[in-house]
């Protein structure tokens, strides 16, 4: 018996799905970081991608279960750039700026899922919490792996406080320098910050 092909609705509808999907990530990390999880509600969510409340469940059981999408999709992307940048091979010096250079981009362009999880992390779900954190060591393993060959005299729990810290200097900048005057682009701010986590990570 020959396999039936998708029809081109079933696949219109699969695609809009998925797109609305993605959409309620984008807004919840949003709506998220400007108020909070408890100053959120599914009104927000739906009326922010043109639904309803009620039709949030469609793509999430609650609203819980949406912030652990939110939080896991980001470890998930942090994890694969941070695989392609290692599987490049190459000098551990070049390795850390490229490294450097992917973590500062995605500080930049999701800055919201930075600070929703600082805050919002203590509410995921077990399953969704344990999720997150696993994606999290795997990605500092990453990171230690590089400074390994670049500092082979110090011990691992040293390599994993220095990315550590270097997160930490990455992370916290692109929304705090917004309430800055006189803050400048984004190209600068990257240079700027890329420059100060080579300076920390590479330091004997």
């Amino acid at each position: 018996m020959a396999t039936q092909t998708p029809t081109e609705p079933s696949k219109g509808r699969d695609r809009a799905k998925a797109e609305r999907y993605d959409a309620l990530l984008q807004e919840a990390a949003r709506l998220f970081a400007a108020r909070g999880f408890d100053g959120v509600s599914l009104e927000d969510l739906g009326a922010a991608v043109g639904i309803t409340g009620p039709a949030v469940y469609r793509h999430f059981s609650n609203k819980r279960a949406l912030l652990g999408a939110v939080l896991r999709r980001a470890s998930e992307r942090l994890l694969t750039g941070g695989r392609r940048v290692t599987a490049v091979g190459g000098e551990p010096e070049a390795q850390l700026r490229e490294l450097i250079d992917f973590h500062v981009e995605f500080a930049l362009n999701d800055a919201d899922v930075i600070r929703v999880h600082d805050r919002d992390l203590a509410r995921l779900s077990d399953d969704d919490r344990h999720d997150v954190r696993r994606l999290q060591r795997e990605y500092v393993e990453l990171w230690t792996d590089v400074l390994e060959r670049l500092h082979p005299d110090r011990p691992s729990a040293d390599l994993r406080i220095r990315a550590h810290a270097g997160f930490g200097l990455i992370n916290s900048t692109p929304y705090s320098v917004r309430g800055l005057r006189d803050v400048p682009g984004d190209d600068e701010v990257h240079d700027i910050l890329a420059d100060m986590a080579f300076a920390a990570l590479a330091a004997h």
